[in-house]
């Protein structure tokens, strides 16, 4: 299993980091070690003093594919969920500037909490979905996919034509506006619409 996350799909959000709209999707992948399930407690790492919250929408593969045609991307993940990407900001940042990737900003352990799968079948609108994180009571991050600059099936096409996809995968869509720094001590929590799907502490 592999996570691969897309970077800069939500326009307000690539420019509150001074980032261009990309043409074509951004892409980095995590390791399977990065995967927090479970609500389980987010232990903050002592490499980082930047560690900021991006909330996401997660599609699940169920079949492989490679090569994908639009025709049946759509045929291509069965479930969703919601997922953090948790990002070292100071890490990345001083990346950037030296043109290096990004592995150990967002790849380091447990950065990817992610909530129970849903079918997608339990959603009216898969390009309607109101979705938000709290921090501490208060919403600091909502989005709705239907701001989405790449599709859900446009992100398949793309990804299978370089990484084939395999059964399980999971796909992180991007985050809207509004990511932030945690710190110890932090509650975070999730939800899509109405329905709280992650729930969990900073420690």
């Amino acid at each position: 299993m592999k996570i691969i996350a897309i970077g800069r799909n939500y326009s307000e959000h690539a420019k509150e980091l001074n980032n261009p709209i990309p043409i074509k999707p951004v892409i980095f992948l995590k390791p399977d070690t990065a995967v927090l399930k479970d609500n389980k407690d987010f232990y903050y790492p002592e490499f980082s003093n930047d560690i900021h919250h991006e909330i996401e929408i997660v599609l699940r593969v169920c079949k492989e594919g490679k090569h994908v045609n639009p025709k049946f991307a759509s045929t291509y993940f069965d479930s969703i969920g919601l997922g953090i990407d948790f990002t070292a900001r100071d890490i990345q940042s001083e990346h950037k500037t030296k043109g290096l990737p990004w592995e150990l900003a967002k790849a380091f352990d447990h950065s990817a909490p992610i909530s129970q799968l849903k079918p997608k079948e339990e959603f009216e609108d898969l390009y309607n979905l109101d979705f938000r994180l709290e921090k501490n009571g208060e919403i600091v991050q909502k989005g709705n996919t239907k701001d989405l600059l790449f599709s859900f099936e446009q992100i398949i096409v793309f990804v299978s034509q370089y990484i084939t996809l395999r059964k399980g995968d999971l796909i992180y869509t991007g985050t809207p506006e509004g990511v932030g720094p945690v710190q110890v001590g932090d509650h975070l929590v999730g939800y899509i619409g109405d329905e709280k799907l992650l729930d969990f502490k900073i420690k």
